[in-house]
């Protein structure tokens, strides 16, 4: 059986200094389309790249539940969810691909 995966995520720019949250069903697809500008105009506008930050859920209304919540918090918090797993707020796009 197929258990199909359900993303939710955060991305910022070079400079860490813009935090976006998504979600989606397939993350690698998503994430190469903000790097390639085949995504929304805030994205493009203010160079969103990096993936700094994903879950993973096998429920999309869970997800989407967890997506409103962490965009429903203060930048602090987001900062913080981030730097609980990826202190050096690497690019993790290199290790789900």
């Amino acid at each position: 059986m197929y258990i199909k995966s359900y993303y939710v995520y955060l991305m910022t720019n070079k400079t860490n200094n813009v935090i976006y949250t998504g979600v989606t069903n397939n993350l690698i697809r998503r994430v190469n389309e903000h790097k390639h500008n085949r995504t929304s105009s805030f994205t493009w506008k203010y160079n969103v790249r990096k993936l700094v930050y994903f879950e993973v859920f096998n429920n999309i209304a869970l997800a989407i539940k967890r997506e409103k919540q962490i965009k429903a918090g203060s930048r602090m918090r987001k900062v913080n969810l981030i730097k609980g797993v990826n202190p050096h707020f690497e690019d993790l796009y290199t290790k789900i691909r």
